[in-house]
């Protein structure tokens, strides 16, 4: 007998939502770096338990929201969790329970009713066993939770046992995606976040926030390669030098890794074409928020 559903992973930001979910489907499918509030679209990964196939959804992380994006996000997290089979909520080890996991904890029973939700304390290699225990039991004081889990997520500790148990608490049903499929974004969208991501990387401060990626053209070739041409869209004159960098460098670094990573996500050679431009009212237009996968009307205020 097949399963299949939806396992949202929820928390705060850098919790580590995102790279649990590239450990449970086994490729980078979602974007990752040291800055906080980096996953703006609710991204699918696809994994394959036994006969269970188990469906991630990387919601953004969730916050105090300022900007309307901000609010976007926000409630596209939300939106993840009740809409899911299984919500397991991210906590990291070394923060405990901040206001922010408060506030997530207050507002979990209200969007999470009648559905399973597991604790997952991510990042246990930063503390010592006693406190995993105490926070633990806690969290668990604070919200009946079906399961708790200690692992690690950027080095794998406890999420075999993790998956396996996902895979057990999902309805009886058909699988909801071709075997070999491990992500449901078009190939477009994973593209433009991985251009995003290398920016991300590279700059500092506010900017990478205060920008996007499109895809604008997928060309595909006779000779089995591609040609993809991209824009990023900044807010202001001044950012566009930033990104274009001294002499063009920190454009043609970005455009390097990008090209590179796409190679071996899609196995094959890619032409990159990056290309940088000013709209300063770009986080007001819906248009900017369909390509994320967000929904414009959910940053009213």
């Amino acid at each position: 007998m097949t399963r299949a559903g939806f396992i949202a992973l929820i928390g705060e930001p850098n919790a580590g939502k995102s790279t649990l979910l590239n450990r449970m489907v086994g490729a980078k499918v979602s974007i990752v770096t040291h800055k906080v509030q980096t996953t703006r679209a609710r991204i699918r990964g696809v994994a394959i338990e036994g006969e269970a196939q188990l469906v991630f959804v990387d919601t953004p992380g969730l916050f105090k929201p300022r900007r309307r994006l901000d609010r976007a996000m926000v409630a596209a997290a939300w939106g993840g969790a009740s809409d899911a089979d299984v919500v397991v909520l991210l906590v990291e080890a070394n923060r405990g329970i901040t206001e922010g996991v408060e506030n997530i904890l207050e507002g979990l029973g209200d969007v999470t009713r009648g559905r399973t939700v597991a604790l997952a304390i991510n990042k246990i290699d930063r503390v010592k066993s006693e406190a995993l225990l105490g926070l633990a039991k806690d969290l668990n004081e604070k919200f009946e939770f079906a399961e708790t889990f200690m692992i690690s997520a950027e080095k794998g500790h406890g999420v075999d046992a993790m998956r396996q148990w996902l895979a057990g608490q999902l309805p009886e049903g058909p699988w909801l995606y071709p075997e070999d499929q491990i992500a449901d974004l078009p190939m477009r969208m994973i593209a433009a976040e991985i251009t995003r991501e290398k920016l991300t990387l590279r700059l500092h401060q506010e900017l990478p926030y205060q920008l996007t990626v499109e895809t604008e053209q997928w060309e595909e070739r006779k000779d089995g390669s591609a040609r993809i041409d991209q824009i990023i869209y900044v807010m202001r004159d001044g950012h566009k030098g930033i990104v274009l960098g001294n002499k063009g460098e920190t454009i043609k670094a970005v455009s390097k890794a990008a090209r590179e990573e796409l190679e071996e996500f899609l196995g094959r050679r890619i032409h990159l074409f990056l290309q940088v431009k000013v709209r300063p009212n770009w986080l007001e237009e819906s248009e900017r928020y369909s390509e994320m996968g967000l929904d414009f009307k959910d940053g009213n205020t």
